[in-house]
Order: structure tokens, then C-alpha cells, then sequence
């Protein structure tokens, strides 16, 4: 399965985006999908995620409320509408996708493929 994240950018504080991360090479609905961020000199983390049936989506604590995940299996893609953006969430942006058939998980070791990242830049 190959994934590839898009829609970063600048954005000043306050404002919003979307991120798409489009799928190809396997089956879109045997997968959960989840993105997680990297801020310079940070450890990775989780954001969001969601179940293959579009349900229960899960976000981290800060992000909820003003993120929503959400994907359209038909197009084999997954996307974070990102509103009210602070400059803390400026980081890399990565999509994941987790072949699970129940829940999601907020474990990036548990994900089974990667895209390459969105550099997100919010600035104040």
C-alpha cells in the first residue's frame, strides 16, 4: 500500500487546512487510518484516527474540537480538516494506515504503512 500526504502549507494562526492523503496499491477499506504529526525537536504523535467504516473517529487532546479526520473510501483517501490553527501545530504531517478490522489505535508502532509527510506551518 502506498499513501501520499498533501495540503500543508503556511497558514497564519487562526486559520485552516485540509490535508489529503491518497492510498493505491491494496484494499483502502481493510484499513483504519491515522495521522500523526512531528514538530521540530519533538518525538512524533498521535492526531487521529479513524475506522475503516468512517466511525469512532479518535483525536489527542489537543487537537479536539478543531480537527475532524474523516475519509471517502470510494477515492481511496483519507483527510484532516485542521481549523483554528496554532502555531504549536506546526510540524510534519504523516498519514498511516492500520490493518485492523475493529477500533484504531494511537500506537505508531502498531501502524502498518507510512506516507511520506506535510510540512504544516502555522505562524502566530
Amino acid at each position: 500500500v502506498q499513501l501520499q500526504a498533501s495540503g500543508g502549507g503556511l497558514v497564519q494562526a487562526g486559520g485552516s487546512l485540509r490535508l489529503s492523503c491518497a492510498t493505491s496499491g491494496g484494499t483502502f477499506n481493510n484499513y483504519a487510518m491515522d495521522w500523526f504529526r512531528q514538530a521540530p525537536g519533538k518525538e512524533r504523535e498521535f492526531v487521529a484516527a479513524v475506522t475503516w467504516s468512517n466511525d469512532r473517529p479518535d483525536y489527542a487532546d489537543s487537537v479536539k474540537g478543531r480537527f475532524t479526520i474523516s475519509r471517502d473510501n470510494a477515492k481511496k483517501t483519507a483527510y484532516l480538516q485542521m481549523n483554528s490553527l496554532k502555531p504549536e501545530d506546526t510540524a510534519i504531517y504523516y498519514c498511516a494506515a492500520d490493518r485492523r478490522q475493529w477500533g484504531t489505535s494511537r500506537y505508531d508502532y502498531e501502524m502498518d504503512y507510512w506516507g511520506k509527510g506535510t510540512l504544516v506551518t502555522v505562524s502566530s
